[in-house]
């Protein structure tokens, strides 16, 4: 399809999307049966992925009392995904991605049943813990990028912002419902079988990605991967928007995200809420992250979103230093909703404007970047995190981390408006604006220039 026939046919959209009830243009990508094959299990997976995580963490609080193996144990869930995740960006740039997501759901499952059995026969250890965690950064790393880069394939273009947008609130839904079920079932029958509705719960989306129908074929290449991995890390290092996008990302990953790590501390020793309390906290953040990302979905364009990730991140960073002061348990879960709205808004937009504006040969090797910022700079933070707590406790950590992603918000802020003539013309370039990228630019101020950002 040419440019200006691109530029009809987002037009069109563009028409249809403003005449359409505010429901169906926040829920528009489900008109495509693939995504709501995928969404629909995906819903019922994540859930169990969410019982899954808190009752790990709780399990290992249990074992040890210690901060500082919780941070550990992160640390090996997530390392992987920084050292393998270039591999699972060029995979999935190379291969049937339907494929590709199928094999890394069936070995998910895999190591859940695993851990249910280990725990529910009385053998669990630590080590046991430490290991398939790492076995699951591995898969992660593969399933990641694939499932980013698939969305694509599910929705088309024109929809591509609203099925990350609809993909977050899904992974938020499940964040809400997954921590309460499983503080309620860690407390009353323990956290093994929570290990094992986890593994059933892959059987949901693996029924649903082989229902699918979609044209994801692999792709061919001239190069070899490690040419091809290289060429994917130059792109970005020359291309100043998505290399600072990316940036800020790490740097939320590694200062911001260890508050979530370091829950069971606040839960049991400051706010005396045990595995309940957990469960409730855990759910505070993810209902403010569901409302983050249903924002996003209510979008209709991508105009402002370089200034949303901006006032995000200051945002999440105020309300983790608020979060850290208190003592009261009510007033932490209500400091947690703002703190996991600014949080998903934030790389749900970073994630929106990136693949809105990378090219699709790309999108894979690029995904895998934003794979290792987002989560494979969270085990750095996760284990200095666990560490600094060990030492000067968990609320001076969490303020720590809170006045850094303020100090990066206005890092960005101040780097915006020359960002955006660079992220117009990309997005230009990838046919989701209309006009010629130099008429455009040369025809407009800077904030015009960058409305689309």
């Amino acid at each position: 399809m040419s440019e200006e026939q691109h530029s009809v046919a987002a037009a069109e959209t563009d028409v249809k999307i403003a005449s359409s009830p505010k429901w169906a243009t926040t829920l528009r990508a489900l008109r495509h049966r693939n995504f709501q094959l995928f969404f629909s299990g995906q819903m019922i997976s994540l859930t169990g992925t969410w019982m899954q995580s808190v009752a790990q963490a709780w399990l290992v609080y249990r074992l040890t009392n210690s901060a500082l193996l919780l941070g550990s144990v992160g640390f090996a869930s997530q390392i992987p995904v920084f050292l393998v995740a270039p591999l699972g960006g060029i995979t999935s740039d190379r291969t049937n991605r339907q494929r590709l997501i199928i094999a890394t759901q069936i070995s998910s499952m895999i190591l859940a049943g695993i851990l249910a059995w280990l725990t529910l026969t009385g053998r669990v250890e630590v080590w046991h813990i430490f290991v398939l965690a790492a076995l699951l950064g591995v898969v992660n790393a593969f399933d990641i990028p694939g499932r980013q880069s698939f969305l694509i394939d599910m929705v088309g273009r024109e929809d591509l912002m609203n099925a990350i947008a609809l993909n977050s609130s899904m992974f938020n839904g499940a964040r809400v419902i997954g921590p309460a079920v499983a503080g309620i079932l860690v407390a009353r029958i323990g956290e093994g079988w929570c290990f094992a509705a986890n593994a059933l719960s892959y059987i949901a989306v693996i029924i649903g990605l082989l229902m699918m129908n979609v044209q994801s074929p692999a792709r061919s290449t001239e190069h070899s991967p490690l040419e091809d991995i290289v060429e994917g890390f130059r792109w970005v290092n020359q291309t100043r928007i998505i290399r600072m996008l990316l940036l800020l990302i790490g740097l939320v990953s590694l200062v911001g995200m260890p508050y979530t790590v370091l829950m069971p501390v606040f839960a049991d020793k400051i706010l005396h809420g045990g595995a309940r309390g957990l469960g409730i906290l855990m759910g505070a953040t993810g209902v403010g992250a569901l409302f983050g990302a249903l924002t996003l979905a209510a979008k209709t364009g991508v105009k402002g979103l370089g200034r949303w990730v901006a006032i995000t991140c200051a945002s999440l960073g105020i309300s983790l230093v608020c979060f850290s002061f208190s003592t009261s348990f009510w007033l932490s879960a209500a400091l947690l909703l703002p703190a996991g709205y600014s949080m998903m808004l934030q790389m749900a937009c970073s994630n929106t404007l990136i693949q809105t504006m990378v090219p699709d040969q790309l999108r894979g090797r690029v995904m895998s970047l934003y794979s290792m910022m987002f989560m494979g700079m969270a085990p750095f933070g996760a284990f200095f995190g666990g560490a600094l707590a060990q030492h000067a406790g968990a609320p001076i950590t969490v303020a720590a981390g809170g006045v850094a992603c303020i100090l990066g918000a206005i890092w960005f802020g101040r780097a915006l408006p020359d960002l955006r003539i660079e992220a117009r013309r990309l997005i230009i370039a990838q046919g989701l604006a209309g006009g010629e990228p130099e008429q455009e630019l040369n025809a407009q101020p800077v904030e015009e220039a960058g409305a689309s950002n």
